[in-house]
Formats: structure tokens, C-alpha cells, sequence
């Protein structure tokens, strides 16, 4: 898992789609943390991506750092910890900006059975589950 942490925070943004009814969704994130032994990704309660994380937990996540991309098949759960919204803030002080800990508007999820895909066009894929 800290290699995929390393990875995403590397490349800075990276993609998270969700489904949206029939309609795939993709946009772009930049928080990533590691908490309580698991990787976590932090958006806002009145975005449309929480509420489509809610109702289909099934998510993808895409990056790419310029010869190697990354794939993340995952179940988003909410993690309702204060300490980990707070955790989260400590290691994306750009977020402070935005959101407190208890400002009932940020939110995290951790991701459950996640798959990781390192692939690239030159080595063979190498797979990490966490």
C-alpha cells in the first residue's frame, strides 16, 4: 500500500471515477493519506462524487507520473473518524484552506479490497492488493 501511496502522491492529481446511473463519472483529486493502516482519499459531502460514492462504492482510480500508470479497483467506504479527517489535513495542508476536521462538509473513505495495477509499455504489469 505505501508504494501505491508513494506513487499517487508523486504524481499529484489523480483520477477517480464513480458511476453516475448509467453515466461514468472522472475527476480529479490530489489528497491522499494513509491512516489506520489504510490508504484514504478525501472529497467534500455536498460534491455529486460523495454522492455517488454512497449509493455505488465501486470506484476506480487512474494515474499516470509519465511512462508508468497506476489503476486502483477499489470499494470506497466513509471512514466517520474525526482523527482521520484530521489526519488527512495534516498530510494535505492545502485542504486546510478549504475544510476543518469537524466543519461537517469534509470527508474521507478508505479503500477496501483495492486491486493496484502498475503498468507501463516497456515491464509486465505488477498487481497490489490492499
Amino acid at each position: 500500500m505505501k508504494e501505491v501511496y508513494d506513487f499517487l502522491k508523486k504524481c499529484g492529481t489523480f483520477y477517480v471515477a464513480t458511476i453516475d446511473g448509467k453515466q461514468p463519472r472522472v475527476r480529479p483529486f490530489g489528497a491522499v493519506d494513509i491512516y489506520n493502516n489504510k490508504l484514504h482519499i478525501q472529497t467534500a459531502n455536498t460534491k455529486k462524487v460523495f454522492r455517488q460514492m454512497q449509493i455505488n462504492p465501486r470506484i476506480e482510480i487512474c494515474c499516470f507520473d509519465g511512462s508508468t500508470w497506476l489503476r486502483i479497483e477499489a470499494t470506497a467506504v466513509l471512514d466517520d473518524n474525526l482523527d482521520a479527517r484530521e489526519h488527512m489535513l495534516i498530510a494535505n495542508p492545502v485542504l486546510q484552506k478549504m475544510y476543518a476536521a469537524n466543519d461537517g462538509v469534509g470527508v474521507v473513505f478508505y479503500l477496501e479490497d483495492a486491486v493496484a495495477t502498475f503498468a507501463s509499455f516497456t515491464a509486465k504489469p505488477k498487481v497490489i492488493s490492499f
